[in-house]
């Protein structure tokens, strides 16, 4: 009965995650597309929806082709429709499905381990944390905006990370941190890639490498007090859901699946063993 909320609810949510964001300030270059051609939105989108359909099955056999069904037909839906026998921009269909097809698996993959769920959302979130900035260049306020998203954004991922084993999952939370930081050089590296297309593959590819390496130092030298905050903010959280959870079950016996033989020494353990009946010799009738 749970796939019959969980997958109409995994097909909606791959879209509003993933794509629902491009149409707040509506699609690029103009496009009425569905799903909109470009590799940054296609990659990050389509990972990010992933991510959230296999939290939602949480069975990888389901997800993973669900997702590539949902993919290929929103690619179809957007009017890219077949040429000359062949798919149009084969290489962005194959990274959406690809993209979509990695974030259920380690989505799916989260349901058991929350560590993994966050490792796995540090790329969405990241994402998502860089998008109100590109639209408020000029705001007075954008510093403390941008540390904010990321400071709510890192302390969301640690407190996932905590969500099944507490205190025990907070050894991941350098390297988790470590990830977050550099999913936002993994999103400008893709979108400057967006930018360099129709250039020749050098020229993409040095454009990605130093978006990605220029990233780094700005972000830590710029927002390192609000990376400090969410450790610390965190903290509590982490804290209050371990306390709101219920006090967890006394370890079992070891003798609870065992009669009170179990406690009796072996010259009283005929007290509880069952007497044999007694069998009864038949009447004998007198003769004559």
């Amino acid at each position: 009965m749970r796939y019959l909320w969980s997958v109409p609810a995994a097909v909606i949510a791959w879209f509003v995650v993933g794509f629902a964001p491009t149409y707040l300030n509506a699609l690029p270059d103009g496009s009425t597309m569905f799903v909109p051609a470009r590799i940054d939105l296609l990659v990050l989108g389509g990972f990010a929806g992933g991510v959230v359909a296999g939290l939602l099955i949480r069975r990888i056999r389901i997800v993973v082709p669900l997702v590539l069904v949902v993919a290929s037909g929103a690619w179809w839906l957007s009017g890219h429709a077949l040429t000359d026998g062949q798919l149009s921009d084969k290489g962005l269909l194959a990274a959406l499905l690809v993209a979509s097809a990695i974030g259920g698996f380690f989505g799916a993959l989260g349901t058991r381990s929350s560590v993994v769920a966050a490792f796995a959302l540090a790329v969405p979130v990241a994402w998502y944390a860089l998008r109100p900035a590109s639209e408020l260049e000029t705001w007075r306020w954008l510093w403390q905006l941008n540390g904010l998203l990321v400071a709510a954004g890192l302390a969301l991922l640690l407190y996932v990370a905590c969500w099944r084993r507490g205190w025990r999952s907070a050894d991941c939370w350098v390297p988790l941190a470590a990830v977050y930081v550099a999913s936002f050089a993994v999103v400008d590296g893709a979108q400057a890639i967006t930018e360099a297309r129709g250039r020749s593959t050098d020229e993409i590819a040095d454009a990605g490498t130093d978006a990605f390496f220029q990233t780094f130092e700005p972000l830590l030298r710029e927002y390192w007090p609000w990376l400090v905050l969410a450790v610390l903010l965190a903290i509590p959280m982490v804290a209050l859901k371990i306390r709101a959870l219920p006090p967890p079950p006394p370890p079992p016996s070891p003798y609870d699946d065992r009669g009170n033989d179990a406690v009796l020494s072996d010259d009283l353990d005929w007290i509880d063993r069952e007497e044999p009946k007694r069998r009864l010799l038949p009447r004998r009738e007198p003769v004559g």
